[in-house]
């Protein structure tokens, strides 16, 4: 049963429930009746706007069941809790068990049903996940993000659509038929239940796929242990290996496999004999014995050896193929077929009396011991071995392979060849307290049990343990240890080790059938991470509307500057110190999660753009610095983002992602990203142009208090002199016209993002010499900032690409312009906005061109994004035509690279042409490859004459 469920669940959208209460409206004919409807459906796998834990949301649209909440629909409330009885238990937003029964009976929407549902069918099958809540989307009524929590990605998409269909199964059948579901789960691995709605059959096809994709005990033991250490866990596959930790600090597992266990250990391990003969050389007792190939040869070493004997296949594992006491010449003909039935080559050795052990050494220490216990039933004098071993598999604690404490013992030929040495079959009654042993070896797969003995075994014996693994080379060594007493020295009772054992199974020391557990994931995260040792390298993350490509970069060329290997993500690409390594827009949680995966990263710096946040949330689960750069009318209308408060709430979940000891940084000169401060988390820091006299009475007296704020305050130069405020000193960086990237101070949006720049730098203890001197060598050129500012001035006129790709972008570009007209004759643009932008937004972006360019030429993003050819050209035209402008001055081309060579191709040596790119690399190379007309300087010379100027040619 799941427990109390004790989160925010379903608060939202429930008021008015009260008024839905049955009898308040007529029953709607069934002919008007439309049934559920799966709009989307998402996974958040890291911090997202609606909290910090990793949620799955589907967005339902109930139509007029809307107006049929639970309280209002014949037998639903029965029927659901018959099905699902631990639904009594969840707390709901009362906190207490009973709390989600009390919303059911007053009435709640199937939305806020489903998510309870989809977590409850988690915790059926073994998924620990208690969170969850249910909120309308605002202004679409009947609309819900439904969201939930989830362990295993898989089985909580498959939990989600099965509680859909459950819910819709408990409907009156004309309200039935959820529609969607084909289309937003046609691309899931996960089975696909067919035809009516079958709860078990869908409830054991979920167990199958939590079987086949949970972590077994040992793996999930570490990842635990990690987790509660505070250690990033990433799983690399869908098997068992896990990355824990990040960048150059990361270690993996598989299993117990470590990132430090030796292959040459593993394999030596894996081989036997070899085990046996690196043992002996050490002194340490092991049986004698021989590999043999066919079974007269297995006769022939058993009569050498003397019986009893065991065979078991040379590099087995689990138990597999091992039989043991083996006492005649048949005997061990037919231990040497089931051994050579795993693998062709078979040992034959001496068979040590005693108790089969499994001793743990993890880093050169014993740190548990467990006694093994071969599958066995124990008689009754009435019942036939079939039916013990059926009472004894109906213990809870038994299941298939190793998700549970034990594993179900099966009667398969290997037991029945034991019962029969024994002159047993599976009908036979054993007499009462007779034990009966079902399998040779003792292995917890095979159906055995676990009794802990760690605090039993005799020093002497744990010596040879502790010698054996580092014998071998092991880390982490499983050791077989046969002695009739574990707290006696084997040099008195005899018995010594059979094998090693590399990636040893944890199961029998988490969850002994009897005695003490162990933590054995404790000593194994305390070797892989030291006492001091980090486990995480820094994040820094930046957000905002735009400036967030260049302060990254700034970020990023200040710590190469330190010495540090920098992973940086931004909108062109992956790179790792300055190789781009995944040529892409970059700027989402995947592409943050391929640097926190480089083993060779020190530091990450991180573009965090919209849209990934709404997606899927961060690609981390904190951060050290986080940056907001500024909060501006872009991208409205798309994933719900009506407002700028609205875009405000999805990019602040950088900084409330910032950890406690990290820095919060925010704009000081953006109401809307001050605003953020409430929820930050860690230090508040600002950066502002504006100091001095014009400094912001908040930012005043924030500094007065001691706080962190970079500012530029008013000199005798352009651009004016960074400051850096912090804890009542005032420390005078450079002059802004230092730093190449502003064009000698011109450049105000360059100014303000080096401002954010060094603020994360320093809040991140880098020394103010090392910021100075790396700013000092930053430039607008297109390798250190591609698409951003970058400058050619090849041609006889002048060059600017620069990705101003909304109206706040484009204000920022146009206030340079405006300063840098003087200096030239023209000033021709390439202008363009993403398709997906609104209306309005495509005409402001038109009527701003007419205030910096003397020609403009339109054109269209590739994509268009779901418009028409011609249509953003259209929209942007008629902003400026509204505004004014000449209409022989203004060209449409809606190809990309047409439009380009159009602006290159009219500008004559004075001008100033300024493109906008969608594809930067190719738009530069087009830059770099333009041939420019000889003729160009002739027609300039015949206009100012006051002649006509010819047309201009491009040469080939």
């Amino acid at each position: 049963m799941s427990s109390v469920l004790m989160g925010n669940v379903g608060n939202a959208a429930e008021a008015g429930e009260q008024d839905r209460s049955p009898g308040a409206d007529e029953a709607i004919h069934e002919s008007m009746v439309r049934s559920m409807r799966v709009i989307e459906r998402g996974v958040y796998r890291g911090p997202h706007v609606y909290g910090s834990i990793p949620m799955i949301r589907i967005q339902l649209d109930l139509g007029s069941l809307e107006e049929w909440p639970s309280n209002r629909l014949p037998d639903f409330n029965e029927r659901l809790l018959d099905l699902l009885p631990g639904l009594r238990t969840h707390g709901c937003c009362y906190h207490r068990p009973g709390g989600f029964v009390q919303r059911l009976e007053d009435g709640t929407w199937l939305g806020h049903v489903a998510e309870h549902v989809a977590i409850e069918l988690q915790s059926l099958v073994g998924a620990r996940v208690t969170r969850g809540k249910t909120r309308s989307v605002r202004g679409q009524p009947g609309i819900y993000n439904v969201m939930y929590a989830y362990r295993e990605e898989a089985v909580g998409l498959f939990a989600g659509r099965l509680a859909l269909q459950l819910v819709d199964s408990l409907l009156p059948q004309h309200m039935q038929g959820v529609r969607g579901l084909d289309r937003v789960y046609g691309d899931e691995r996960t089975p696909v239940m067919q035809g009516a709605f079958d709860f078990l059959s869908a409830l054991e096809a979920l167990k199958r796929l939590q079987r086949r994709i949970t972590l077994g005990p040992t793996t999930l033991s570490l990842v635990e242990e990690a987790e509660r250490r505070g250690i990033p866990v990433m799983r690399l596959d869908d098997q068992s290996l896990v990355q824990l930790g990040t960048g150059r600090h990361q270690r993996r597992i598989r299993a117990s496999i470590t990132s430090l266990t030796p292959s040459i250990a593993t394999d030596a391990a894996g081989d036997k004999n070899l085990t046996k003969a690196l043992l002996a050389d050490a002194g340490l007792p092991v049986p004698r014995g021989a590999v043999v190939r066919i079974a007269q040869e297995a006769v022939q070493e058993a009569e050498r050896i003397g019986y009893p004997v065991v065979t078991k296949p040379l590099d087995g594992n689990h138990g597999r193929g091992v039989s043991i006491g083996l006492s005649t010449p048949e005997e061990v003909r037919q231990g040497f077929e089931e051994a050579a039935r795993h693998r062709g080559r078979v040992i034959v050795e001496a068979c040590y009396q005693g108790r089969d052990h499994r001793i743990l050494v993890v880093d050169g220490e014993v740190v548990a011991v467990a006694e093994r216990v071969p599958a066995h039933v124990v008689g009754d004098g009435q019942r036939s071995i079939t039916a013990l071993v059926e009472e004894v598999n109906q213990d809870p604690r038994r299941g298939e392979g190793h998700e549970t404490i034990m594993t179900r013992i099966r009667l398969d030929d290997h037991a029945k060849s034991v019962l029969a040495k024994a002159g047993l079959t599976p009908e036979s009654v054993p007499a009462t307290g007779q034990v009966v042993y079902l399998c040779d070896s003792a292995n917890l797969s095979t159906g055995g049990t676990a009794i802990d003995r760690t605090d039993d075994i005799h020093p002497d014996n744990a010596l040879i343990a502790r010698r054996a693994a580092r014998a071998i080379g092991l880390d982490v060594a499983g050791i077989d240890f046969i002695t009739p007493d574990i707290a006696r020295s084997v040099h008195e009772t005899g018995g010594g080790i059979v094998e090693v054992n590399a990636a040893p199974g944890f199961r029998m020391h988490l969850q002994p059938s009897q005695g003490r557990a162990r933590n054995v994931a404790r000593p194994v995260l305390d070797m892989l991470f030291p006492r001091g040792a980090p486990s995480r390298i820094p994040i820094l993350a930046i957000t905002g509307t735009n400036g967030k490509s260049t302060t990254a970069r700034m970020v990023g060329h200040i710590l190469r500057a330190s010495g540090l290997t920098v992973g940086l993500t931004s909108t062109t690409g992956v790179y790792v110190n300055g190789d781009r390594v995944v040529e892409a827009d970059a700027s989402g949680p995947w592409s943050a999660r391929v640097v926190l995966r480089d083993p060779t990263v020190e530091v990450a710096v991180l573009e965090t753009a919209r849209g990934g946040i709404l997606r899927e949330g961060l690609g981390f689960s904190e951060c050290d610095v986080g940056l907001v750069t500024n909060i501006q009318p872009d991208h409205l209308g798309l994933k719900g983002i009506e407002t700028v408060e609205d875009l405000a709430w999805a990019k602040s979940v950088v900084v409330e992602a910032v950890h406690r000891s990290g820095t919060s940084i925010l704009s000081a000169d953006d109401p809307v990203t001050v605003g953020m401060s409430r929820h930050a988390g860690g230090r508040i820091a600002y950066f502002s142009l504006w100091g001095g006299a014009e400094m912001l009475d908040f930012l005043r007296e924030h500094i007065e208090r001691g706080g962190l704020a970079v500012v530029r305050e008013p000199g005798p130069v352009p651009g004016g002199e960074i400051v850096i405020h912090d804890d009542g000193d005032t420390m005078h960086l450079m002059r802004a016209s230092e730093i190449p990237a502003t064009l000698d101070g011109l450049a105000d949006f360059n100014i303000q993002n080096a401002l954010g720049a060094i603020a994360m730098a320093y809040a991140q203890g880098v020394p103010l010499g090392i910021i100075r001197n790396a700013l000092s060598t930053f430039t607008t050129s297109f390798e250190n900032n591609p698409g951003r500012l970058n400058i050619f001035d090849g041609h006889g006129f002048r060059v600017i690409l620069d990705y101003a790709h909304n109206p706040a972008g484009l204000r920022a570009l146009g206030d340079l312009i405006l300063k840098m007209r003087p200096r030239h004759r023209r000033v021709i643009g390439m202008i363009n906005i993403p398709g997906d932008r609104r209306d309005d937004d495509m005409r402001e972006m038109g009527e701003l061109a007419t205030r910096y360019f003397d020609e403009i030429i339109f054109r269209e993003d590739p994509a268009r994004r779901g418009r028409k050819p011609g249509e953003i050209v259209a929209l942007l035209a008629e902003g400026a035509l509204g505004a004014g402008f000449p209409e022989e001055r203004v060209r449409r081309i809606l190809e990309e690279d047409e439009a380009a060579e159009a602006c290159l191709g009219q500008a004559r040596p004075g001008d100033l042409v300024v493109l906008t790119p969608t594809d930067v690399d190719a738009m530069w190379r087009q830059v770099l490859d333009f041939r420019v007309d000889p003729r160009a300087h002739y027609d300039v010379e015949v206009e100012r004459s006051g002649e006509q100027a010819g047309p201009l040619r491009k040469i080939a």
